[in-house]
């Protein structure tokens, strides 16, 4: 069963240019409904076209944002959504800054998409973002490196609302098949693990985003 911000939803969202591949994705819903961990299918702006029951239970802590929920575009509520820190940790360095750098990529490739041009403006209307943009991500992948940028196989921290889990850890895990790939979306599927809390006994939520002067890893004079 297929999620998105407020609710149920019953059907994918319209990637599919033929009935056979919107039935596949209807298919590939009962699909990732199986799967116990939180995972979604994203399309090359960061749209949810499906996500599991797992994913919105992450999620179900966030308050409403009229723009950036993450049943709606991941992107957004990761880089503008206020409660994206209570949820995932270590925002910035661990979510913002590499997912800032897969838009960047993304950009490049297809600057002319009106979605990720949307995208662009609101970075541009966000002195934080556009900060971040500008000066944090070339600074950032000077100082870890291009390759943390690649989502599959990178692990995050997370501050999961079930307590059961708490302050763990998630691997992230690019399954995307052939079928969606062609449709231009990716599926990623974020690997819980247990008994994080001892080896990570100070992680707690950080600040809002919001209340910093500027991004830490820009530099005071480029900020």
């Amino acid at each position: 069963m297929a999620y998105q911000a407020g609710g149920q939803r019953s059907a994918p969202r319209p990637v599919a240019e033929t009935p056979e591949a919107q039935a596949y994705l209807q298919d590939y819903a009962s699909l990732l409904e199986a799967v116990s961990f939180p995972s979604v299918v994203l399309d090359r702006r960061w749209d949810v076209v499906l996500a599991n029951t797992a994913f919105a239970s992450l999620f179900r802590g966030v308050g409403p944002h009229p723009t950036a929920m993450p049943g709606d575009n991941f992107l957004r509520f990761v880089l503008f959504h206020p409660d994206a820190g209570s949820v995932l940790g270590d925002h910035e360095s661990s979510w913002c800054l590499p997912m800032l750098g897969n838009f960047a990529a993304a950009v490049e490739r297809h600057g002319h998409d009106h979605g990720l041009q949307a995208i662009r403006r609101d970075i541009a209307q966000d002195p934080i973002m556009e900060a971040a943009y500008r000066h944090g991500l070339p600074h950032w992948i000077r100082t870890v490196g291009e390759q943390a940028l690649a989502p599959d196989g990178a692990v995050r921290p997370l501050l999961h609302p079930d307590p059961r889990w708490g302050a763990t850890d998630c691997r992230i895990v690019d399954e995307t098949p052939g079928v969606l790939r062609d449709m231009g979306c990716t599926r990623l599927t974020l690997v819980l693990r247990d008994a994080r809390r001892a080896a990570h006994p100070a992680r707690r939520p950080g600040r809002p985003r919001r209340t910093a002067a500027h991004l830490s890893v820009v530099p005071a004079s480029e900020a």
